[in-house]
């Protein structure tokens, strides 16, 4: 009797009506999310395409066409003309130093205070967590001032080195804070095996944390890189010779008060959209690995 009732409970379960109303089910929702993703997509890179195609046009087919049309031919005066106007190469380069030095020096801080917070259970950490996430949501506007005079003290006023100093500092609150979440569940068995095999903490830090937490740091590191590589406000500041500005600073000079010239203005964007967009394709499976790993490997 009972076996007959199982039977006919795993036939009600197995049914093949049921499995094929699952799979059409998993199919309707799946293109769901698909035409959602790439929906999403378009919006996301409509402003690149725009700036694209305008940064081929002649001044007067914008004028006379719009934005939304595309060009009659290819016209890469607007391009040369900003490329060498604001001296781009120069400007990348500023960008692309202190991007990687805040990159560099905010995931290191990040680390090595994530490892006194999560694995040393230093008193007071949640405290300590609670302010640094404080710290990283202060608007920067509330900051300029201070910065500015502090600069001017220690003389580095106008040099790149004071950008690279700040954002190294004002990020690594939210590294500390994305690390130390994932070193609190590190595991303590693996820990605690350490110390029983004689483990010093450096050793602790270098051989065992720091392998396991190697993604996360990528991640975070790229997420630094393009956030000082869009940075306006304090570069602004602080950054007084053209020869020190960056990328960002540059699209500024494409507009005044009177003036305005679109084609000019989408050539700027382009440019500066460019480098950030490699190092994200570069870096993207880095990124998605980082974000996807836990602290147990």
């Amino acid at each position: 009797m009972s076996n007959s009732l199982e039977a006919a409970v795993g036939r009600k379960i197995w049914s093949p009506s049921r499995g094929k109303q699952n799979l059409k089910r998993r199919g309707v929702s799946s293109w769901i999310v698909f035409a959602s993703v790439i929906l999403i997509s378009l919006v996301w890179l409509f402003p690149l395409w725009m700036a694209l195609v305008n940064a081929v046009k002649t001044p007067v087919d914008f004028l006379h066409h719009g934005p939304l049309a595309l060009p009659r031919h290819i016209f890469l005066n607007s391009i040369k003309a900003f490329w060498t106007d604001v001296n781009f190469p120069q400007k990348l380069m500023n960008s692309f130093l202190v991007s990687f030095f805040v990159a560099l020096f905010g995931v290191a801080i990040s680390f090595l205070t994530a490892f006194a917070i999560g694995i040393g259970k230093i008193r007071g950490r949640y405290f300590i967590l609670g302010l640094f996430m404080v710290v990283f949501t202060v608007p920067q506007e509330s900051l300029v001032f201070p910065l500015y005079r502090l600069s001017q003290q220690v003389h580095l006023f106008n040099s790149i080195w004071v950008l690279v100093i700040i954002f190294s500092v004002i990020y690594s609150a939210f590294g500390t804070y994305m690390l130390s979440v994932v070193m609190g569940s590190f595991p303590t068995e693996i820990l605690e095996a350490a110390k029983v095999d004689g483990a010093s903490p450096r050793r602790i830090l270098w051989n065992i944390v720091l392998p396991i937490v190697r993604p996360t740091m990528f991640a975070l590191g790229t997420f630094f890189f393009v956030w000082v590589w869009n940075e306006y406000l304090i570069p602004l500041v602080l950054l007084a010779d053209n020869a020190n500005q960056t990328v960002s600073l540059s699209l500024g000079v494409t507009s005044g008060q009177y003036t305005s010239d679109p084609t000019t203005q989408a050539a700027a964007a382009l440019l500066g959209i460019i480098p950030s967009v490699i190092f994200y394709l570069i870096f993207q499976r880095t990124l998605s690995r980082g974000v996807t790993l836990g602290a147990v490997k």
